[in-house]
């Protein structure tokens, strides 16, 4: 069959020449379906502003590489009138990224689907050696296994460490919590283990909350934001990342938004930067547990700890205060950070979120009352919704190649 005739060229258009027309729309096509931007073939056809039959086309070289399904076959919806477009998805069975993550209080690894889709997780090490290739060496063994135990075609591998990763070396310049040196070169041991496991693909490494910033932004809370400010605390210190216009902005050498060192308590403890009372100190989870005069145990971690405190002692009058003084203390960083950013969201992860979820209009009234842009109506503050956002935020660093280009990253 050689399809319909071109009225500019007089020649026949076959799926394969429509391809060939709308091959630069291959990459934003699988973006669109990754974020769940285009569920069906229509909305694909609108957004990418090309012709039906060259959004069919693409969606079917997609899917012909393992990235997408399509439904051909829908159901329509009940009380609609015409014939249903073809639903869009990632593929379930599809290629995955390999996804690591350290913090002060181990590491793991995991495989990552488009769509950011946790495909399979390795037991977590509450142990990170002081040698940063011992550590990287063992979350990408961990990773290994989980690819010979799926079977899984990887794309690359993405790392996420608690400290600012200069660029373009990749180095770790202050993994404060950790016992590495600093300006540690992560993204070099990184890929070298990578490569020594014998997995495909780049490798990439990256500071962690940027990278949960990125995964909020795709696939969490953060979704349809254009400006989204990320704080989040984990299992020690505090980290801040900025998405501006769909992207991740991390400065001229990766090392912007070093939130952690505002100062919001000038009569507070003394931080790591040399000053006194910065975010990094006065709102993490150790922070926490010393202002509800606790003393912090070596059976869980202290993320989970304060967690716990916030969750099951609620009524606890040194609970109740710590939580208050540190809902105060972070809603000063935020309204400073509004009103230098004027983001149009922010998200909270860790430490943070327990504290949003204990007394919401606490923090809010905090923020309002102490930024500008807040008392002009308010800035929409949530709590992070996906759990591992980090690890995922990871994943779309290996994943992002194949978004930009998928023949060539998967040829």
């Amino acid at each position: 069959m050689s399809g319909k005739a071109d009225p500019r060229t007089g020649e026949g258009t076959t799926p394969r020449t429509r391809l060939d027309r709308g091959r630069g729309a291959l990459g934003p096509a699988l973006e669109l379906v990754h974020t769940e931007r285009a569920p069906t073939r229509a909305v694909l056809t609108a957004e990418l502003g090309v012709t039906r039959a060259t959004a069919g086309a693409v969606a079917a070289e997609l899917e012909a590489l393992g990235l997408i399904r399509v439904d051909a076959r829908p159901g329509a919806a009940a009380g609609s009138q015409g014939r249903p477009s073809h639903r869009l998805a990632v593929a379930e069975d599809g290629p995955v990224a390999l996804a690591a993550q350290v913090h002060t209080d181990g590491f793991r690894a995991a495989l990552v689907g488009l769509g950011g889709r946790i495909v399979a997780t390795a037991p977590g090490c509450e142990v990170v050696d002081a040698d940063p290739a011992k550590v990287l060496g063992s979350v990408v063994e961990a990773g290994a296994e989980l690819l010979r135990e799926t079977g899984r075609r990887c794309v690359g591998a993405g790392l996420a460490v608690p400290s600012a990763v200069a660029e373009p070396e990749g180095l770790a310049l202050n993994p404060l919590h950790l016992a590495w040196p600093a300006g540690a070169p992560v993204r070099r041991i990184f890929a070298e283990q990578v490569r020594a496991a014998g997995i495909e693909g780049p490798a990439f490494a990256a500071n962690d909350v940027n990278l949960a910033a990125l995964a909020e932004h795709r696939h969490g809370a953060g979704r349809g934001a254009r400006d989204l400010l990320c704080v989040a605390t984990g299992h020690r210190g505090v980290g801040g990342a900025l998405v501006l216009d769909g992207r991740l902005h991390s400065g001229s050498s990766g090392l912007a938004l070093e939130v952690g060192h505002l100062t919001v308590n000038p009569e507070g403890g003394p931080c790591h930067c040399g000053s006194r009372g910065c975010l990094d100190v006065e709102t993490d989870p150790l922070a926490f547990l010393t202002a509800a005069g606790r003393e912090p145990g070596p059976e869980v971690s202290l993320l989970q700890q304060s967690n716990d405190l916030i969750r099951d002692h609620s009524t606890d009058p040194a609970v109740r205060t710590a939580t208050a003084t540190l809902i105060d203390r972070l809603g000063l960083g935020l309204a400073g950070l509004v009103n230098i950013l004027n983001p149009d969201r922010i998200v909270l992860g860790g430490l943070h979120r327990a504290l949003l979820d204990a007394d919401p209009e606490r923090l809010r009234a905090v923020v309002a009352d102490r930024s500008l842009w807040g008392q002009s109506g308010g800035v929409p503050i949530l709590p992070c919704s996906l759990d591992h956002n980090s690890l995922v935020g990871a994943a779309e660093l290996a994943w992002q190649p194949v978004l930009d280009d998928p023949l060539g990253a998967l040829a």
